[in-house]
C-alpha cells in the first residue's frame, strides 16, 4: 500500500469514544444526517474514504439495502480490522480494505456516492488535491462526492482534540472539488459543532476529463 503524508489514526477504540463524545451520544442521528446531506439512496454504490472503524459505512449499507454496495478504505490496519469485525457482528456486507485517498483501488466511475468525513484536515494540501481528483475519478458521471470536515474551531474543551491537527474552510473545500472537475450542488453547516459539508456532482456521460 502506498504511504500517505497525512496523519494516520491507529487507536480504533479511542476513535469510537471520541465520536461518541463529539455527538453527545447521538451517533446514529449524526450518521443519518450525513447520509441525508450526501443524498445516499436505496440501491446505490457508496465508497467511504477514511472510513475509520466503519460506523458510517455500515449505516450507509443499511440505507442502500441489499441492492446497493458499500466499500470503505482507511490507511490504518487497526481501523480496518475493527471495522471488519463490527460489520461481521452486525451481519452487514460491507467491504473494507487498507488504502489511501491518494490512490483509490477502484476503477473509474465505480460509485454513485463517495464520502469523506472528518478526514480531510489530516492531509497536507498536496494530498488533498490528489485525493479530490481520485474521488472524482471513481465517482460515476452524475454521481456525487461529499466532504464533511471541521472549520476553524469556535470552542475549547475535549472536542478541540479534533482540531489540533488542522482544519478546513468551506470555501477551500468548494475550490478543491471544483478544481478537480466537480460542480458544487450544496454546502453549509452539518449542525454538529464546527462541522461543515460540501456536496458536488460529476457532470454527465459526455464528461471524459
Amino acid at each position: 500500500m502506498r504511504q500517505t503524508p497525512g496523519r494516520i489514526l491507529h487507536r480504533a477504540a479511542g476513535y469510537d469514544l471520541l465520536t461518541w463524545l463529539m455527538t453527545g451520544g447521538r451517533e446514529r442521528a449524526f450518521r443519518e444526517r450525513l447520509l441525508t446531506l450526501a443524498r445516499v439512496e436505496v440501491s446505490q454504490s457508496v465508497l467511504d474514504v477514511g472510513c475509520g472503524t466503519g460506523s458510517l459505512a455500515m449505516a450507509a449499507k443499511r440505507r442502500v439495502g441489499p441492492g446497493g454496495t458499500v466499500d470503505g478504505i482507511d490507511p490504518s490496519a487497526q481501523m480496518i480490522a475493527r471495522a471488519t469485525r463490527k460489520a461481521r457482528r452486525a451481519a452487514l456486507d460491507v467491504r473494507f480494505q487498507q488504502a489511501v485517498i491518494e490512490v483509490l483501488p477502484f476503477p473509474d466511475g465505480r460509485f454513485d456516492v463517495v464520502l469523506s468525513t472528518v478526514m480531510l484536515h489530516h492531509l497536507p494540501r498536496a494530498a488533498r488535491i490528489t485525493g479530490a481528483h481520485e474521488m472524482r475519478r471513481v465517482v460515476k458521471p452524475g454521481g456525487c462526492a461529499f466532504i464533511a470536515d471541521f472549520g476553524p474551531p469556535s470552542r475549547r474543551g475535549v472536542l478541540a482534540h479534533f482540531h489540533r491537527h488542522g482544519h478546513t474552510k468551506p470555501d477551500e473545500i468548494r475550490a478543491l472539488l471544483m478544481d478537480a472537475g466537480l460542480q458544487v450542488l450544496d454546502s453549509g453547516p452539518v449542525g454538529t459543532h464546527d462541522l461543515h459539508f460540501v456536496l458536488a456532482v460529476r457532470s454527465g456521460a459526455s464528461d471524459r476529463g
